[in-house]
């Protein structure tokens, strides 16, 4: 039977042990989904996994923002970030909350009636090229910064880890099928989760510097070790490396790559020139999970054994400090407008 795992082999639910059954408990209580693809393929790397579902959970499944406004952004985020996968899983959830014209509003990429949530939507499709404050109240701008930037740092990894099938055979992008997926979430989305309840999982992990847009939040907390978890995947590249990826994504404009040409290219003009051959594959995945991960491909990933990439916690933590790189990036532009 095909799944939507496309390089790690995830720890399944029955062979849980120690944080990643923690995470996978949670997970199931409070997203009311025993086995999202996401985590499980995260699962390898349990420290990624805690720091991911974290900041998922103090972000957008718990606070005081709504629901519905929070899924709009992050529906808003995944189609900009050409993520069909968190699409069709957040129009799924719109549903749930009992938006269901506004689910399939901002399924098909369009404005929606309601002028908050049309604001919203503008703002999280902008939010990788134009650094703007969110437009919501200030006692909630972080859940809504932090779920905007949730699903910068998510959508970067089901892409570049998953197929864009959330259901067997496409089902999820039947309308009946989306309207069924939310009436069976309902009684668990429209619950009012209590804050923090997430930063336990995070004992015993590193934490950097909780985010000025999040300080005194359980989302900051969160943020504080993803970017620390996150940001070990350097580990995985040599000095030139990290830096040419760094110094790539730091010159990228928020706009998707040409297909030719630009710091993705393999030429003289593309970012990675200087890094030596045994070292650009690595580096190559790094780039590719910051800038573009949709276009991640079996053949990166087989050269990238073949250099010495080993395990599936490598690759978890590679594409995960890829993918955190461009938050930095994304976050940077937004603090600025941040109160």
């Amino acid at each position: 039977m095909p799944t939507p795992y496309r390089y790690v082999t995830p720890v399944p639910r029955k062979a849980a042990t120690g944080r990643v059954a923690e995470v996978y408990d949670q997970l199931a209580r409070d997203f009311g989904m025993a086995r999202m693809p996401l985590f499980m393929t995260l699962s390898p790397a349990p420290d990624v996994l805690a720091s991911t579902w974290a900041v998922l959970r103090e972000s957008l499944l718990a606070g005081q923002a709504p629901r519905a406004a929070k899924e709009v952004v992050a529906a808003g985020v995944s189609l900009a970030n050409k993520c069909p996968f968190c699409v069709d899983a957040h129009t799924v959830l719109l549903h749930a909350t009992g938006e269901h014209r506004l689910a399939e509003t901002v399924a098909r990429g369009e404005t929606p009636s309601d002028p908050e949530h049309a604001r919203l939507f503008a703002w999280a499709t902008g939010t990788a090229t134009a650094g703007q404050a969110p437009p919501c109240p200030p006692e909630q701008a972080a859940e809504h910064v932090g779920t905007a930037l949730a699903f910068h740092f998510i959508n970067r990894m089901v892409s570049s880890l998953l197929t864009g099938d959330l259901l067997p055979a496409g089902l999820q992008r039947s309308r009946l099928v989306r309207g069924l997926g939310g009436r069976a979430l309902a009684r668990t989305v429209r619950r009012r989760l209590p804050r923090g309840e997430a930063l336990p999982l995070l004992r015993g992990l590193p934490s950097g510097r909780v985010p000025a847009w999040g300080a005194g939040t359980p989302v900051g907390t969160a943020f504080a070790a993803l970017h620390a978890t996150a940001g070990e995947g350097a580990s995985l590249l040599g000095g030139t490396a990290r830096e040419a990826v760094v110094e790539a994504v730091a010159a990228w404009d928020g706009a998707h790559p040409a297909l030719s040409g630009g710091p993705l290219s393999g030429g003289p003009s593309g970012a990675l020139a200087e890094v030596a051959p045994a070292e650009r594959p690595a580096a190559r995945l790094a780039l590719l999970a910051a800038l573009a991960p949709y276009r991640v491909t079996d053949a990166d990933v087989a050269a990238w054994r073949e250099a010495g990439g080993r395990s599936d916690a490598d690759l978890v933590r590679l594409l995960a400090l890829g993918a955190v790189i461009a938050v930095w990036r994304i976050e940077a532009a937004l603090a600025v407008a941040t109160p």
